[in-house]
C-alpha cells in the first residue's frame, strides 16, 4: 500500500507580513502631525511621568471619610441604570422586530435602521450635555441618555440575531396562512428571547459605568460627587469612589452571568 504524499502547507507569511505592514503604515500616519495625524509627544510623557506617579500615590492613601456622602449618589446611579435599562428593554423588542428583515420585509425597515444608526452614532456625553440644557440638571437627563444609548445597542444586536436566525419557522407560518404579526409573536420573538435578554443585561452593566460618567456634565448620579472631589484634589476620596463603583459593577456582572445561564 503506497502512501500519498502530504501536501505542502500553504505559505501564509506573505499575507501576514502585508497586514503588519499596512497596520504599521496606518499607525505611522496617525501619529505624524505633518500628515494629518495626532501629535504624540513621547518626550513630554518621559519628562512628566512623576506627576502621574504622585497622583497615584495620593490615590493609594484611601480616604474613607467620603463613604457617608457616597450612599445617596451611588443609589441614584443604580436607579438611573435600572430605569434606563427597563425603559429601553420595553422599547427594544418591538423595535428589533421592526428592524429585522425576516420580521419586517416592508420598506419601513430601512427607515427604522437609519434612525437607529443616527441614535447610535451620537456619543452618550453629547446626549447628556444637550438633555441637561433642555430639561435641567438631575437624574432625568441621565435616564433619557441611557435609554437612547441602550436602544441603539440592543436593537442593533437583537435585530442582527433575528436576521441570522433560522427563518424556516416563519416561512412555514406564512405557508400556513398566518399574518406577519402572528408569525413574529409565535416564532420570531421566542427565538430572539435569549439574545434579547442577554443584551438587556449587558446594557444594565454598561449603564452603571456610563451613569457614573454622565454626572460630570450634570446628569445626576455619583459622577457629580466624582467631579467635586476631583476639583478639590481629594485623590484618596476619589479612589474610594472608584472602588465602590468597581464593586457594584462586579456584583451586577456576576448576577447577570447567573441570569444569562438561566436564559440559555
Amino acid at each position: 500500500m503506497t502512501s500519498l504524499p502530504v501536501p505542502r502547507r500553504p505559505r501564509s507569511w506573505p499575507r501576514v507580513a502585508a497586514v503588519v505592514a499596512v497596520i504599521a503604515a496606518i499607525t505611522a500616519v496617525t501619529v505624524t502631525p505633518a500628515l494629518g495625524g495626532i501629535r504624540v509627544d513621547l518626550g513630554a510623557i518621559a519628562r512628566n511621568w512623576h506627576y502621574g506617579a504622585h497622583h497615584l500615590a495620593q490615590m493609594a492613601q484611601l480616604d474613607f471619610s467620603i463613604l457617608p456622602r457616597t450612599a445617596k449618589p451611588l443609589l441614584e446611579t443604580l436607579e438611573m441604570a435600572v430605569v434606563g435599562a427597563a425603559v429601553a428593554a420595553a422599547l427594544a423588542l418591538p423595535l428589533s422586530l421592526w428592524a429585522a428583515r425576516p420580521t419586517n420585509p416592508g420598506p419601513s425597515r430601512r427607515a427604522v435602521r437609519a434612525v437607529l444608526n443616527v441614535v447610535r452614532s451620537v456619543p452618550d456625553l453629547v446626549y447628556a450635555t444637550l438633555l441637561v440644557a433642555m430639561v435641567g440638571v438631575g437624574a432625568l437627563p441621565g435616564v433619557l441618555t441611557l435609554v437612547l444609548f441602550d436602544l441603539g445597542v440592543v436593537v442593533k444586536l437583537v435585530s442582527e440575531a433575528i436576521d441570522s436566525a433560522d427563518s424556516s419557522y416563519m416561512e412555514a407560518g406564512h405557508a400556513a396562512g398566518g399574518t406577519q404579526t402572528q408569525i413574529n409573536r409565535l416564532t420570531a420573538a421566542p427565538q430572539a428571547w435569549p439574545a434579547y435578554g442577554s443584551q438587556v443585561l449587558y446594557s444594565l452593566e454598561l449603564n452603571v459605568r456610563i451613569s457614573a460618567v454622565l454626572g460630570l456634565v450634570g446628569a445626576g448620579g455619583i459622577g457629580r460627587l466624582i467631579d467635586e472631589v476631583r476639583g478639590f484634589y481629594r485623590y484618596g476620596a476619589l479612589a474610594v469612589i472608584i472602588l465602590e463603583i468597581l464593586v457594584v459593577v462586579i456584583a451586577i456582572e456576576v448576577a447577570s452571568n447567573v441570569l444569562r445561564k438561566r436564559l440559555r
